[in-house]
């Protein structure tokens, strides 16, 4: 009996051990996320604090964590240095029709790629991730003169043109990894009942696909909102988008940092809007495509 209880005893000094180990990796985890998540969120904080604190503590040498005091002034100053709804008009116009475009051939040459073979079809793969790795800055003199040669430069079709160069890419390769998640299976047995390929399609395919379009789309959205490179190279002033436009806070006198922060945090109403909409759409998109590719 001596030699069982002392078994026992061992067993569940072992098993408390093993739990306090679990625990203690479990709260490591949790700091880990925690430190990540301050991290990524203080400069949304800091922006968000400096749109609506008084202008002269935006420039105070010792800053304040915590606001002292809250002010609506930095919007409306934001709103008079210059034209504001212009921009952003301009931006989401491009922005959505970038993703528009690009959805619509990047699903087709998904597809394409995924699930048929063709003659050159690893070549183009290594060409749809050599081209994400060329830097946007190395890409500018090209663009331009091909821009300018084609009579698009100055022009929002033509910056339409060049952000296809890069969320294409990604669009493509991105869905992909969506497309190689939903078994061929699926389409053959609808095509057994009757089905066409287009109709095995839209009837199997596309509603799986639709959360991992969801996430591509939104990501592609991102890109061409927050591109700042090439709008402010190849648009006038007349034609600026919304990320250019913060640049008018910058003069010879100083920089406005309150009403430029006001003006970014006008800027990210879109983003946020949009991610609220589509949120759960979202998540789903970004499991879907995450095991396999």
């Amino acid at each position: 009996m001596g030699a069982v209880g002392g078994a026992g005893t061992a067993a569940a000094g072992a098993a408390r051990r093993r739990g306090g180990g679990v625990r203690r990796s479990r709260l490591g985890w949790n700091l880990l996320g925690l430190c990540v998540f301050v991290g990524a969120g203080f400069p949304v904080y800091w922006m968000l604090d400096t749109a609506f604190k008084p202008a002269r503590d935006a420039i105070d040498p010792t800053p304040h964590l915590l606001p002292t005091s809250l002010t609506l002034d930095n919007f409306r100053r934001a709103l008079q240095i210059a034209d504001f709804w212009g921009p952003v008009g301009r931006s989401l116009t491009v922005s959505l029709t970038v993703v528009v475009i690009g959805m619509a051939i990047g699903l087709l040459a998904a597809l394409a790629i995924s699930r048929f073979a063709f003659r050159g079809r690893k070549i183009v793969i290594v060409g749809i991730l050599a081209v994400q790795m060329v830097p946007l800055v190395a890409m500018i003199i090209p663009i331009f003169l091909l821009l300018n040669d084609l009579g698009q430069y100055d022009k929002l079709s033509g910056l339409m043109i060049t952000y296809l160069t890069f969320v294409l890419p990604f669009t493509v390769w991105t869905l992909r990894g969506f497309v190689v998640n939903i078994p061929k299976e699926l389409e053959e047995a609808a095509m057994v009942d009757g089905c066409t390929r287009t109709g095995a399609f839209l009837r199997v395919v596309f509603p799986l696909l639709a959360p991992g379009m969801v996430a591509t789309s939104v990501y592609g959205f991102i890109q061409a909102w927050n591109e700042y490179l090439y709008a402010l190279m190849l648009m006038s002033q007349q034609h600026q988008t919304a990320t250019v436009w913060l640049g008018n806070f910058t003069t010879k006198h100083g920089t406005e940092y309150a009403p430029m922060m006001a003006g970014a945090t006008m800027m990210a109403v879109p983003m946020v809007v949009l991610f609220l909409l589509v949120q759960r759409k979202m998540a789903a998109g970004l499991t879907a495509g995450a095991v396999k590719g």
